[in-house]
């Protein structure tokens, strides 16, 4: 049903309410009236990258290596899965009376913040640091999770409203500020991107203050921007215990009644956490009216209706429990996987000969770590593949494969230092006797994660550097100094640097989370039966650059991103390699888009993201460096040549002067087609130059 008539529907049925009824329906776990034969509902369900925290669910990659797909068509498909695993797990859980929380069909999700700081623990559940592609994949996954029919499969979430991105300790009682310039150009846009073009249901509010005010209960943020100058006609929900920040956090508000009253007269319909408990004291104090709870009762039951969970059925009661890690989802998993990695660095050793593999030594951490595997708000898998086991069967019966732990993922403070170093020498016993070896590094969920949910605790799951842990590193050392051929496999979600040690390893693959079945897709990259394809959707800066980046609590876009960032980074935005030899032969555009020729070179099949940046030259408000502007994936066999039209983002031709205003450009661009950006370090790392015409 269209929105008028579900609306109308909730007016109705929440007229028939007395208002404790209805303050009851804005928390959560909202529950049953059984004399309007209303059933409990629990608002509060996880789709980051697959259905999250209900059981068992495809596993997909982590939502910072499908950014690194570049692939919103891709994208949406994903959500889609999602959505029918989750119908399929609504339908079956409600005819056994469960209704209880991750059982619903409102996800919380995408997270579409942008990833400023290499810092910020959360970063790998956003897009990357690009507001242009941040909002495009976001209405991507938007659209996947709530389909385009009459009834919505799903009700998706855009999170977490706004400016908000670290740090993870700070941020139930910090003021994050923003100039209105950096709200408009690279903080709001994902917003409203999803919620005027993609149409997403809700909005969530963020835990911090931005500008002063709580984003939870902004006048600014709910009020006059995402009602008042964007037109959102869902609801809007609190990020969980949020609200209880106001009085214990911000202390904007002197007491839980008055922060639930804030927090409903802005506009926050549906509370996560028990602060709206308080609700009816604040309507029989004066604080706020009955209208204003009838409001977001409406609106909330606006969204049961457009799903159809209100009584009325729909065509999504029929998916079965079966679908729910089918074979058709595993291999959409394994194919994302495939196309998330990226290849920062080949000297010509990838890929293996899977028919003559010799004998390989797997060391690292990550190695044989289903934990590596799934990031965090993550679903359980039936069946794991580490990357360990996808190089085993990969060469089962034509060679040999030699294991070791080679180190602790970090430093345990409860273990005695020397623990730190215990396999190091089974390593390097393991490295000597093969004939090239894959060394398995980087983070996990317990390193690099949110607040709360993470082991942490001195950076709350932000990281305090851009380097392994110290007992990754004197393994590389260890290892590395011995002249095998070796790979190494990062697996991070986000920018790490290896140092010298990046020098010394022929190639290196970041494959980031890439899901329950990762290893096999990693193992499928290594040896050949793919070319890597996947783009950095953030830049790789090298450690010593956090000193010259602003504060981590500075929320200026000075200096980040690469946008604004004057120095050379490690890897740029937009780099990763592939086994192909793909080049842009040709380039003509006008202001609407770009026909561009691009030809394999080489003798592998590959994908490849052909990239457009564009520069306005004269505008003093324009971004320091290009700035992405189209892009389109392309599959291209050996010796292919294709011809694309690509479209230019409109707001790229524009810029946004220093009170927030979105104003014309100056009408003297520059735009580059390449495979990345049109910068010095990308030029070294590919040895290609961008193509450029004037528009």
């Amino acid at each position: 049903m269209d929105r008028k008539k579900a609306l109308e529907k909730a007016k109705a049925l929440v007229a028939q309410m007395t208002l404790e009824e209805k303050a009851s329906q804005l928390r959560y776990d909202a529950p049953a009236i059984p004399r309007l034969g209303v059933p409990a509902y629990n608002w509060w369900n996880e789709a980051l990258h697959g259905v999250a925290r209900a059981g068992t669910a495809t596993s997909f990659p982590q939502a910072i290596g499908m950014a690194a797909m570049f692939d919103p068509d891709f994208l949406q498909k994903i959500g889609d899965t999602a959505a029918t695993e989750g119908r399929a797990k609504y339908n079956a859980l409600s005819q056994e009376e469960d209704r209880d929380i991750y059982k619903g069909l409102t996800f919380w999700s995408p997270n579409i913040n942008i990833f400023r700081d290499p810092r910020w623990g959360r970063g790998h559940e956003t897009y990357g640091e690009d507001p242009y592609l941040t909002a495009t994949l976001g209405k991507a996954y938007v659209r996947g999770l709530q389909g385009e029919g009459e009834v919505m499969k799903s009700a998706a979430c855009a999170k977490h409203l706004a400016v908000h991105s670290g740090p993870e300790a700070l941020r139930h009682f910090f003021n994050a500020e923003a100039t209105p310039k950096d709200m408009e150009e690279t903080y709001l846009p994902a917003f409203e991107a999803c919620i005027k073009d993609a149409k997403a249901e809700a909005v969530m509010g963020a835990y911090n203050r931005t500008n002063g005010e709580p984003c939870c209960g902004s006048r600014a943020l709910l009020v006059d921007t995402v009602r008042g100058k964007w037109g959102f006609e869902g609801h809007v929900v609190s990020d969980c215990w949020a609200i209880r920040d106001f009085h214990e956090g911000h202390m904007v508000t002197n007491n839980a009644c008055e922060s639930a009253a804030l927090a409903i007269e802005m506009g926050c319909d549906l509370n996560c956490g028990n602060t709206y408990l308080h609700m009816m004291d604040a309507v029989e104090k004066g604080l706020i009216t009955e209208e204003q709870i009838t409001l977001s009762a409406e609106r909330l039951f606006t969204t049961r209706y457009l799903l159809g969970i209100m009584g009325e059925g729909s065509e999504f009661d029929a998916i079965p429990y079966e679908m729910v890690e089918c074979e058709e989802h595993l291999q959409l998993a394994q194919n994302a996987a495939k196309k998330a990695c990226v290849l920062l660095k080949n000297d010509g050793l990838l890929p293996f000969d899977a028919e003559n593999p010799g004998t390989i030594a797997v060391i690292g951490p990550n190695a044989n770590s289903r934990v590596a595997l799934i990031g965090n708000y993550h679903g359980t898998a039936s069946r794991y593949t580490t990357v360990l086991e996808g190089i085993q069967d990969t060469v089962a019966g034509k060679g040999r494969v030699l294991y070791s732990e080679g180190c602790h993922l970090f430093k345990d403070k409860t273990e005695p230092l020397a623990w730190d170093d215990d396999r190091i020498s089974e390593a390097v016993v393991v490295a000597k006797r093969s004939d090239k070896v894959v060394l398995v590094l980087g983070l996990d969920e317990t390193l690099e994660g949110e607040e709360g949910d993470t082991g942490n605790a001195a950076a709350s799951g932000d990281k305090l550097d851009l380097l392994l842990p110290a007992p990754q590193r004197r393994l590389m050392d260890a290892v590395l100094k011995l002249n095998k051929p070796s790979v190494i496999i990062l697996m991070a979600g986000s920018a790490i640097d290896l140092g010298e040690y990046a020098d010394k390893a022929n190639s290196i693959l970041l494959t980031w989370y890439p899901g329950a079945g990762g290893g096999k897709a990693v193992a499928d990259i290594l040896f050949g039966k793919c070319s890597p394809s996947g783009k950095l959707p953030v830049t790789f800066y090298k450690n010593e650059a956090l000193a010259e980046m602003p504060d981590f609590t500075d929320y200026s876009m000075a200096n980040r991103s690469y946008r604004y960032y004057t120095g050379t980074p490690l890897y740029p935005f937009g780099y990763g390699l592939s086994y192909g030899d793909v080049r842009v032969t040709k380039l003509t555009a006008d202001k609407n888009a770009a026909a561009v020729t691009v030809k394999n070179c080489g003798s592998v099949d590959t994908e490849e993201v052909v990239q457009l940046y564009i520069k306005d030259e004269v505008s003093q408000f324009a971004p320091t460096n290009p700035i992405l502007c189209g892009f389109k994936r392309v599959f291209l066999k050996a010796g292919e040549e294709m011809s694309l039209s690509i479209p230019i983002d409109e707001k790229a031709l524009t810029v946004v002067d220093d009170n927030g205003q979105r104003i014309p450009g100056s009408g003297s661009w520059t735009l580059y087609a390449g495979l990345g950006q049109p910068d010095e370090r990308t030029r070294e790392l590919y040895g290609k130059e961008a193509l450029s015409v004037k528009i």
